[in-house]
């Protein structure tokens, strides 16, 4: 395979505020927004108690004579605080954690927090959950049954096939392991460590003050809607990888080109560019799709018509069995990790693009070469071949990490028919 270099140049600002560029000042006022709509819910909902200490406000007759929004008024501004959720974590959050929107490290730790109490968990811990996403990419169970993914489409599944959508959908926001998530956090020090808690007890803290102040509140009317918005969330990011390519880096994804959802938020769509290059800036998604374009074409990356989270109404949805991996002879295992360099300034599609180190094991193969073919590999990772025993290409990269963002590893089984 001929290499053919790919080349996103990284947004370049002489802003002082903003790191990359100052388009990202529109997520940061969406943030700032979504934190006012946040208190807003709370200030129109009808207040009509004593809180549960005494001193606190009394709210017999309504805050300031206000009596408080009509009911179905407060109902509809629940629904969109529960898509927003999902629209701030999948848009304003998720490109802030592969990409820091500030420059001072104080910034990021702000908004970082203000995030965690709009959002409902910690930002730190979400980048934790996010980054293992990005090591397996909605990978299949091995062996053993478990994923590197903690929340891939396949980890709940049977005989190898997507989870039923709405199992996933409404079950996942109670299959968080946080011990897992502090194992995980632990490896990148004390200071992630300390900020992770002080976001998670800043969260905690304000829910204690709103149901102390208003307790029917928090019961009957933000906890449901909080919850939904987190599985509106889920549904989202099921078919932002329901009928995607687990064995191929540049299907792991499904993308959307719905203008509109784009466009709102922030370029989540082009999902299957982002995990083929995670680091690129969500303003440079586009550019990236069309340098890669006839690649994804000629690798059959799954492309629906509506947004992702309404992809269960796509036409040409696969059936859940259709999911699971092919049956196919003289399989090929290789357990490749690869390493993404997060340097989205440019890759090549051919060694350098997967940056690998692979042990190659085959069973029951004829082998007509002694090493593995990383070209091939690179270009189509099914076609992967290799020598019987054990073929080691002594490429090694060592995992850099910065700000946020860290690198993506994963398992790979590579599946060679005869």
């Amino acid at each position: 395979m001929t290499a053919e270099p790919i080349r996103i140049d990284i947004p370049k600002t002489d802003s002082k505020i903003f790191a990359y560029t100052r388009m990202d000042a529109i997520p940061v006022l969406a943030g700032i927004f979504h934190f006012a709509y946040f208190w807003m819910l709370f200030l129109l909902f009808p207040h009509s108690h004593k809180g549960l200490i005494a001193g606190w406000p009394n709210w017999e007759h309504g805050i300031n004579g206000f009596a408080g929004a009509p009911l179905w008024l407060m109902l509809l501004l629940g629904f969109l605080y529960s898509i927003s959720i999902s629209w701030n974590i999948n848009g304003i959050s998720h490109n802030f954690i592969h990409n820091p929107y500030f420059r001072s490290p104080l910034l990021n730790r702000l908004f970082s927090l203000m995030e965690s109490i709009t959002c409902c968990f910690s930002q730190v811990y979400y980048d934790v959950v996010h980054m293992q996403h990005h090591k397996g990419n909605s990978d299949r169970p091995d062996e053993t049954g478990d994923t590197i993914d903690w929340i891939s489409i396949y980890r709940h599944g049977h005989d190898g096939e997507a989870e039923n959508p709405w199992a996933y959908t409404f079950l996942s926001f109670f299959r968080d392991n946080p011990a897992a998530i502090g194992r995980e956090l632990a490896k990148r020090g004390g200071e992630e460590m300390r900020w992770g808690k002080i976001e998670l007890a800043s969260f905690i803290c304000v829910m204690i003050l709103i149901a102390l102040m208003d307790w029917r509140y928090m019961i009957f009317f933000f906890l449901p809607f909080m919850y939904l918005g987190h599985s509106l969330s889920y549904l989202n990011g099921y078919y932002r990888h329901y009928g995607g390519n687990p064995d191929k880096p540049i299907a792991w994804g499904v993308s959307t080109y719905e203008k509109l959802y784009n466009w709102t938020w922030f370029y989540n769509g082009y999902h299957a560019e982002h995990h083929f290059r995670p680091k690129v800036h969500w303003t440079k998604m586009v550019e990236l799709h069309r340098q890669i374009a006839d690649l994804q074409k000629a690798e059959g990356v799954r492309v629906i018509k509506p947004p992702h989270a309404l992809g269960f109404l796509d036409p040409d949805l696969p059936p859940r069995k259709q999911t699971a991996p092919p049956e196919s002879e003289g399989v090929i295992d290789v357990a490749a990790r690869i390493a993404d360099t997060r340097d989205p300034g440019e890759t090549v599609l051919g060694e350098e693009l997967l940056r690998v180190r692979i042990a190659a094991h085959v069973n029951e193969c004829d082998s007509r070469s002694g090493s593995l073919d990383i070209s091939s590999l690179c270009g189509n990772i099914s076609y992967g071949f290799a020598a019987e025993g054990t073929a080691r290409v002594p490429q090694k990269h060592q995992q850099e990490r910065s700000g946020v963002g860290h690198l993506q590893e994963r398992d790979v089984v590579l599946r060679r028919r005869h």
